[in-house]
């Protein structure tokens, strides 16, 4: 009697983005516990990501830290607030987003020039180092010439790679109002760049 061989079995490779996202709320779930461990865990996770995100949204430092400081407050005190009917780095984000938008209706002093040490770099000769660092002071100073709500999109977009769904969510608004943001936003990049950095929009 022949037997039928079965094939090989071929699995999809698990997708690492699922696998953060659930080391995530295993985290939260322990912090929502009283877990100090599991919180000390999840600042280290996410403190670059946020500085990060919120360097871009201010080039003001003292409200960077105030509202990553916020931030983490909140997340260690409402931790069980979190439901899961979002990734909890887009309840994370829009968290850091609110704290920023309070932070800076409280400030009064003049903006800062902007810096550009949140933007990306790679490891790049003495001359490209210099020409990348012009390249990212200008961007920054061009993302501090828009609105708030303009900057928080277009930084969300191409810093952090997400889908106008998600930061819909992170900024509590509509999809469409999200895109609307975007293409306004883009255009007056272009016009505070005047040609420096087109190709990156």
């Amino acid at each position: 009697m022949l037997r039928r061989v079965a094939g090989p079995q071929f699995r999809t490779p698990p997708d690492p983005r699922r696998s953060a996202d659930a080391q995530d709320a295993a985290l939260i779930t322990r912090v929502a516990g009283g877990d100090l461990h599991a919180f000390e865990a999840f600042y280290r996770s996410y403190h670059v990501r946020i500085d990060r995100f919120l360097g871009l949204m201010t080039p003001r430092r003292s409200v960077v830290e105030e509202a990553l400081n916020d931030t983490m407050l909140v997340v260690w005190r409402r931790a069980a607030s979190f439901n899961g009917q979002s990734k909890v780095s887009t309840w994370v984000l829009a968290i850091a987003y609110r704290t920023a938008l309070k932070a800076l209706r409280s400030q009064d002093e003049p903006a800062a020039e902007p810096e550009a040490d949140g933007l990306p770099s790679g490891d790049l000769g003495p001359e490209q180092q210099h020409s990348d660092r012009q390249s990212r002071a200008a961007l920054a100073r061009a993302l501090a010439g828009l609105s708030s709500e303009q900057r928080s999109v277009l930084v969300l977009t191409y810093f952090h790679d997400l889908p106008y769904a998600e930061i819909a969510q992170i900024v509590e608004c509509p999809v469409d109002t999200v895109k609307t943001r975007a293409f306004h936003g883009r255009r007056r990049l272009r016009a505070l760049l005047s040609g420096q950095l087109q190709d990156w929009l």
